[in-house]
């Protein structure tokens, strides 16, 4: 068994305004740092063709990669977002290669217009197809998405922030929330975990790529933001200079716990968007100009084994 110090985050889509306050340091040392076996990284989130899933079967969870599509980010790149540079044409391409290898038709997706917010919406079987073809006024000030139905699948973009995927072993439950440092300090995770109507020992939630440890550093105000929770998160801040080290995960990890998950049932992804550039893009560390990968949560009416018609 060989250890190699390999790391990877995976990251969300940020605008400019949620640069204020960070900067961005990158180096091989930073991030946790998951197991690396005769070069394959060995993390919860498992790497497909183009996707990078925690689980393909009745429920599918997972979020892209920036590799093998057709978009300019750079050559045949797979940005997944309709609202930057990128041509449209290539966007639909880009979601068909995804809808194909995870097994669910683009016409079952839906997607909100994220803005670093906390608000969140139900969705249901008659909201599928909202901003995939294009983007409308419809779930406008949308960083959490939840449903009760299958055959639904919740998107959202990311180039840094922290995709949180939270579903029900019991029932049909699932969702999905976008938790930059605006969105977790907002409690958006637990947000999305009080809005389940049954019994919470049932949820388990999944902390999915993103950026963290010395490639995401914040000023003392923002740090001030999170100690005013008081979820005793002083050992989340490592000192930088005049900066502090956050640990996005991490925090979102004692969220969920905080808001009843049990600690069992939270799953952190180790990989890393900024040092892990190579597989995805990074808002921060491409200095904005880059795609968006799209994190995803669905439950079948299958286990998944089967093709659609």
């Amino acid at each position: 068994m060989y250890q190699a110090l390999s790391v990877i985050v995976v990251q969300e889509h940020v605008d400019q305004e949620d640069n204020e306050g960070f900067n961005i340091r990158s180096g091989p040392f930073s991030c946790s740092t998951p197991f690396s076996i005769l070069g394959v990284v060995m993390d919860i989130f498992k790497r497909k063709a183009v996707t990078f899933n925690y689980k393909d079967d009745e429920h599918i969870i997972g979020i892209t990669g920036r590799n093998g599509g057709v978009s300019d980010y750079p050559e045949l790149s797979l940005n997944m977002a309709r609202y930057i540079e990128d041509a449209p044409e290539n966007v639909s391409r880009n979601q068909q290669r995804v809808a194909q290898e995870i097994n669910f038709d683009t016409s079952k997706w839906v997607f909100p217009i994220q803005k670093h917010g906390t608000h969140i919406k139900e969705v249901s079987l008659e909201d599928r197809g909202i901003n995939i073809t294009e983007l409308t006024t419809a779930l406008d000030d949308v960083d959490g998405l939840y449903t009760y139905d299958r055959e639904v699948l919740l998107t959202m973009c990311f180039a840094d922030c922290v995709p949180i995927y939270i579903y029900s072993a019991t029932d049909n439950f699932i969702a999905l929330g976008h938790a930059g440092w605006r969105g977790t300090v907002g409690m958006i995770t637990e947000k999305l975990i009080n809005v389940y109507k049954g019994d919470k020992t049932h949820l388990h939630c999944v902390i999915g790529p993103s950026i963290s440890g010395k490639a995401y550093v914040v000023n003392d105000d923002i740090r001030a933001k999170f100690m005013s929770l008081n979820l005793q998160l002083e050992d989340c801040f490592k000192p930088n200079g005049d900066m502090y080290e956050i640990e996005l995960k991490e925090i979102n990890r004692r969220i969920a716990q905080h808001a009843g998950i049990a600690a069992s049932h939270i799953h952190v992804s180790q990989r890393c968007t900024s040092t892990g550039n190579e597989d995805f893009f990074s808002y921060r560390k491409e200095a904005g100009n880059t795609g968006r990968m799209l994190a995803y949560i669905g439950k079948r009416d299958n286990n998944g084994s089967q093709k659609e018609s």
